[in-house]
């Protein structure tokens, strides 16, 4: 009987192998996914495997791709897929200052809406309002997404917006780093994934970034305290880039497979990750004990929306430096995203 049972389990294990090994030789193309967050996280977790299925699914099995870590920094990203070092990643456009403007109109704080209608209507106007200004030249722009709300998490309980004047925060770059200097905060510039590190070590009292990262970075244990400002203080652009050069070494079947799912419907499954990640995130928050979310006085949000004006203003005129009408822009995502 023991015999049986283990020829049965040998046969099961060799089933499997099997089918592995023609799992990875259907595919005549795995592209080299680099990915900077921890596997964990809602990108690596769910996003990078879905997007991965979808590029099987459109060539019938012909392209795959496979996540690898730690091949570059989070700012390096960019510069990396340009270089030909992996074929895909994801970058966060606020780590790299002065190389684009028009991403910030969807940082903006003010918007109503879900990650995924903000990622949907961010390719939209994308298409619309930014394609001119060729922001993400040298590399084929696969999606645009935005994550959810940009909330304030720290350790100390704060419960007004006049409590963030002289915090030490670590901020992202882009227009949240707009928000904390008006806030009156001081600014702290490190990756997403060292944030867990600054924190613990009291090297910034407090971060802000989305709900996501509750769990995803941990920060129900280094950050128990979350001030929720309604809408968010600011949302993060970002992008999923390929290889050029690697794409137009696809068949012209494959190449034309591919651009059917990249584009819109790639941005709006990566935003319903970030929704999703945020769901977990706030859970995770509610059902740890000494965790605690304060909601935004209905005056500190109309103090908020008010420091946000001039804010508002200098990114318009630094997109409108790249010839685009910001207004029209901003107007068109706030549509966009009220439909939704």
């Amino acid at each position: 009987m023991k015999l049986i049972k283990r020829v049965v389990l040998l046969a099961a294990g060799t089933a499997i192998a099997t089918t592995t090994v023609f799992s990875a030789m259907a595919a005549d193309v795995t592209l080299t996914i680099s990915s900077w967050a921890p596997p964990s996280h809602g990108m690596n977790a769910m996003m990078w495997p879905n997007l991965i299925k979808m590029m099987e699914e459109a060539t019938d099995g012909r392209v795959s791709g496979k996540i690898k870590y730690k091949l570059g920094s989070p700012p390096a990203q960019f510069d990396l897929i340009q270089d030909g070092a992996a074929d895909l990643t994801w970058i966060f456009h606020g780590y790299n200052p002065g190389r684009y403007a028009a991403t910030k109109i969807v940082e903006l704080p003010g918007y109503t809406g879900s990650a995924k209608a903000a990622s949907a209507a961010y390719w939209k106007a994308h298409e619309k309002f930014f394609k001119t200004a060729d922001e993400h030249r040298g590399v084929k722009l696969v999606a645009l997404m935005t994550h959810g709300p940009g909330q304030l998490h720290s350790n100390k309980m704060v419960t007004s917006l006049s409590e963030i004047q002289g915090m030490k925060l670590r901020l992202g770059g882009g227009v949240s780093g707009d928000v904390g200097a008006a806030l009156g905060a001081t600014g702290i510039r490190v990756p997403a994934p060292k944030v867990y590190e600054t924190l613990a070590s009291k090297a910034a009292d407090g971060v802000m970034m989305p709900f996501e990262t509750k769990k995803g970075f941990k920060l129900t244990e280094v950050a128990k305290n979350t001030f929720e400002m309604p809408g968010g203080f600011y949302r993060g652009s970002f992008a999923i880039v390929m290889n050029q050069e690697k794409f137009d070494s696809l068949s012209d079947k494959d190449q034309k497979a591919l651009n059917g799912i990249f584009g819109l419907t790639t941005s709006i499954m990566a935003g319903e990750v970030w929704d999703k990640a945020d769901t977990i995130g706030i859970e995770a928050a509610k059902a740890t004990s000494d965790n605690h979310i304060t909601t935004a006085s209905e005056a500190d949000q109309a103090a908020f929306a008010a420091l946000a004006k001039p804010i508002t203003e200098k990114v318009m005129k630094e997109v409108s430096a790249k010839g685009i009408d910001g207004e029209a822009a901003k107007a068109f995502i706030a549509k966009e995203m009220a439909a939704q």
